[in-house]
């Protein structure tokens, strides 16, 4: 929707380019029993943002974590320093229990493993983690890489929890890669997009 303003939208003004935002599909892989989804190509300076969507990503492992992880040399290592911050929503559906909090233990404070994105997704057959990733500018050289992520999870335990991922990878180095895997298990199926956003 756009902004109006005295009756005219901020498009009818021209404040902004036809391309500006524009998301362009990139790439696309769907997962059947797979150890980890990567994306280790059109990761570069085309684009000042990319953007993940997750869409039913299913655990073949009950009660396991989502996560992801980025690599500066194309895939070889997995194993980027970066500090984050977690908190998440949570509410079942006997409505029994409601929950709102930071997530202490699934942050790093300039930690080198897979950074968790969702927590205990169960692995029942209509249960899935769906949600969206952003990473900001990974070809800059001057600047860290900073990540926002939002994902619902439907909870092994019949609940929706709602978890929001934040941070930035403390390296100038350029991003290229990046990684994506349940804590135990396999990706037993689901699909993830990635998109290029032009941010100016």
């Amino acid at each position: 929707m756009a902004f109006i303003s005295n009756g005219t939208t901020i498009l009818d003004n021209g404040a902004f380019s036809v391309g500006l935002g524009g998301l362009i599909l990139l790439s696309e892989q769907t997962a059947s029993s797979s150890a980890s989804i990567e994306f280790t190509s059109g990761i570069d300076s085309t684009y000042d943002i990319y953007k993940w969507e997750f869409i039913n990503c299913h655990p073949a492992t009950n009660d396991t974590a989502f996560q992801f992880q980025c690599s500066i040399d194309s895939g070889s290592n997995y194993n980027v320093t970066m500090t984050t911050t977690r908190f998440k929503a949570g509410h079942t559906e006997d409505n029994t229990f409601t929950t709102l909090g930071y997530e202490t233990g699934s942050d790093q404070a300039q930690g080198t493993s897979y950074q968790t994105l969702t927590q205990n997704a169960g692995n029942v057959s209509d249960e899935s983690v769906s949600g969206m990733l952003h990473l900001f500018n990974p070809s800059s050289t001057t600047y860290v890489k900073h990540f926002l992520a939002n994902f619902n999870t439907y909870q092994h335990g019949n609940a929706s929890y709602n978890d929001y991922t934040a941070g930035y990878f403390n390296n100038t180095n350029d991003i290229n890669a990046i990684s994506f895997k349940f804590a135990s298990g396999n990706i037993d199926a689901g699909t993830i997009k990635m998109y290029g956003i032009k941010g100016s």
